[in-house]
């Protein structure tokens, strides 16, 4: 599968191609969330840290 050229600013939340953001030079990264795996064997501990993150989920 291909990588998504699409990818978002974490800091500003601009959307941009490059791998680091031309307003604040923070990295960037794939807005898409990951493939669902039904054999995903970290997705309790994942599930779990988003939880104890908050209602924004870390941001």
């Amino acid at each position: 599968m291909t990588e998504s050229i699409l990818r978002v600013c974490r800091a500003c939340d601009r959307y941009t191609m490059k791998s680091a953001c031309p307003a604040c030079g923070a990295p960037t990264r794939t807005p898409h969330p990951a493939r669902y795996d039904a054999s995903d064997r970290y997705g309790e501990y994942r599930r779990r840290l988003l939880e104890a993150a908050g209602p924004a989920g870390g941001r």
